[in-house]
């Protein structure tokens, strides 16, 4: 991001901060600062909300995108109240974005953004469904026509908390995939509903459960030391296939830190991506 960019994007934030808007309304306007375009892509039984970032994609010599996946946002009001958007207030991934270089998509989850009232929405999407298969297989048709619109020839799949559940999940499917990167990846759901207390997502995929990944794909996992939702010792379980490498970093929890480390990681992800043309 240019220094122009990013005090547009600190204005943006400010302005915005004392303002009584939608989380909707909020995240357009930042990502409007930060020179992002907004589509909105058809995928198998939802629509879904994109912000695209080309960063001088044409002129790069390596077509490797990135593409960054939110987590959970806000499904639950409290517990056995279920929220009428789960939009997050403050999207970390869209944050994260921001400070990256490379070409990069912005994937709107089912239901969100503003889509909560599409016919094919309902609570069930962003509960105990989140990680379903219509919910995968819809973001899947959704790349899939990003991919063709865009000519891309490699992946790196990013995703935080429930956002990195799904990365995985998407992995396995989408064959332009080279590496996935989670942060405070939700990687096994069933131990993570367990732990919480939480009613199991009956309907949801397990990243746990599911066959390793081909071999090609590379994968990066980082969990914060002082992260009380998804510990390091849950994520270090859960991890047991080849070409996984986990990292325990100092100073985090869930949700927070996240932006201080970024920069680091976006040049471990180039390392590991020097071969991905």
């Amino acid at each position: 991001m240019t220094q122009g960019r990013r005090v547009l994007v600190v204005l943006a934030l400010a302005l915005l901060s004392g303002a009584c808007t939608t989380p909707m309304v909020r995240n357009d306007a930042f990502a409007v600062a930060s020179g992002f375009t907004r589509q909105v892509v058809p995928g198998a039984d939802f629509s879904h909300l994109v912000y695209i970032a080309e960063n001088n994609a044409k002129t790069r010599k390596k077509n490797v995108w990135h593409v960054y996946i939110e987590g959970d946002g806000i499904p639950w009001v409290r517990r056995q109240i279920i929220t009428a958007d789960p939009t997050p207030s403050e999207p970390l991934m869209l944050q994260l974005m921001a400070q990256d270089s490379h070409p990069a998509i912005y994937l709107g989850r089912p239901c969100y953004y503003g889509m909560a009232r599409d016919s094919a929405c309902n609570p069930w999407v962003w509960t105990y469904g989140r990680y379903s298969e219509q919910v995968v297989e819809s973001m899947r048709v959704a790349l899939a026509a990003l991919i063709n619109a865009n000519t891309i020839s490699s992946l790196v799949l990013i995703g935080h908390s429930g956002g990195g559940t799904l990365a995985m999940l998407l992995a396995e499917r989408v064959p332009q995939t080279r590496l996935v990167v989670t942060l405070a990846g939700n990687l096994d759901t069933d131990a993570w509903t367990a732990r919480h207390g939480y009613t199991p997502l009956e309907y949801s995929l397990n990243p746990a459960h599911r066959p390793p990944l081909p071999r090609h794909i590379d994968q990066l996992h980082y969990v914060g030391k002082n992260d009380k939702n998804v510990p390091p010792e849950m994520l270090k379980a859960a991890l047991q296939q080849q070409n996984a490498r986990m990292f325990v970093l100092d100073d985090l929890q869930h949700q927070q830190g996240w932006n201080n480390y970024w920069t680091k990681i976006l040049q471990k992800i180039d390392f590991s991506g020097r071969g991905y043309e």
